[in-house]
């Protein structure tokens, strides 16, 4: 399943945590590990000629200048070169220790920009990444560098923020109908069966938000504009069928993400689950993971009503940004085979018809 995992490497705990999540990956699937870490030595060049004018009087002749920038540059290329080794090595020794096959990678620019560079250009089936780096303080969501290659990368992602084991852990899965949604929930089922974990799939509605459509659409509303929109038979509409029928087509979501797993011989109530929860999808989720140990919550990056420009979902950001455990976002999308029902005679209005 994922024959070569890319490990984004800076020695902080969060990269080390993604460190671990991916040899027990590798452990189970066979996977070659990459550990790459990116530094950019032409940025300090940069940094030192701009504080230049600020160096003591003795360092300010043309001569002294240049020849401190080169001391400078030399310095700085080979020291950035040994400290990338030095986090390298970290990840050699622990690959030895497990006896994972491993590749050493460094690669030098502006870090995203030549990690994702990376990212495109190679084979990798998984890259995994700490939330935060070696710049968290306490006010610190996500790290710049992690929010950026995660945009910018179709490959799937585990992202790291704790040091949750994923063998014999939780696995929760968002499922909102989306192709993207149901490879996270085929992923998932893999981890199930070959990981031992725990797996449960949530599909969340909203049955609030045409309420508050209404409610501010009759603020605003003359009379004749009412009448012409059909507001009360529209809130009608909206009250008795819609918001019901809302959660009939999430339950069905579920219900195909449900057969996926028992086709794959998983079995509801016995370390399956699957529920149906009601309000803002993000926020529920949260509520939902808040003190369960959750080992990993898995997303499709972009969701049902997704167009060709949005490079992540809300819901999957706000999550990236909020959720407490770590998570596992895809681009990749399947398509379940349809669950057979019977067929149910549907009475039309006359403005139907």
């Amino acid at each position: 399943m994922f024959k070569n995992i890319v490990v984004l490497l800076d020695n902080s705990d969060y990269s080390l945590w993604s460190l671990d999540r991916s040899m027990e990956l590798a452990k189970e699937f066979q996977s070659t590990l990459v550990g790459s870490h990116a530094y950019a030595a032409k940025l300090h060049e940069v940094r030192f000629t701009q504080m230049e004018p600020g160096l003591p009087e003795k360092y300010q002749k043309p001569e002294e200048l240049q020849k401190q920038r080169e001391i400078h540059g030399t310095l700085i290329e080979k020291g950035l070169a040994i400290i990338s080794d030095s986090y390298l090595d970290v990840f050699q020794t622990k690959c030895q220790e497990q006896s994972l096959p491993f590749k050493r990678k460094m690669v030098e620019g502006k870090n995203y920009s030549v990690l994702v560079k990376d990212i495109k250009e190679s084979s990798y089936d998984l890259v995994a990444m700490g939330v935060l780096g070696q710049g968290v303080v306490p006010t610190s969501q996500v790290g710049g560098v992690t929010e950026r290659v995660l945009r910018r990368v179709k490959t799937d992602t585990l992202i790291a923020k704790n040091d949750v084991p994923l063998r014999g852990g939780h696995i929760v899965v968002g499922i909102d109908g989306s192709h993207e949604s149901y490879a996270a929930m085929e992923t998932a089922i893999v981890f199930a069966k070959q990981m031992g974990c725990k797996l449960t799939a949530i599909a969340v509605f909203d049955p609030d938000f045409h309420y508050k459509v209404f409610n501010n659409i009759a603020q605003v509303l003359s009379e004749e504009a009412g009448n012409i929109f059909r507001f009360k038979e529209q809130e009608k509409l909206h009250d008795e069928i819609i918001d019901s029928g809302l959660e009939k087509i999430y339950r069905d979501n579920l219900e195909l993400a449900v057969k996926m797993a028992e086709d794959a011989g998983l079995k509801k109530g016995h370390g399956m689950e699957a529920e149906v929860l009601a309000g803002k999808p993000y926020d529920e989720i949260l509520k939902w993971v808040k003190d369960k140990n959750i080992a990993l919550l898995m997303l499709g990056k972009t969701g049902v009503h997704c167009d060709e420009g949005l490079d992540i979902g809300n819901n999957t950001e706000i999550l990236f940004r909020n959720a407490p455990c770590n998570l596992f976002v895809t681009s990749r999308k399947f398509k379940p085979a349809a669950v057979q029902h019977d067929e149910v005679e549907i009475e039309w209005t006359v403005e139907a018809r």
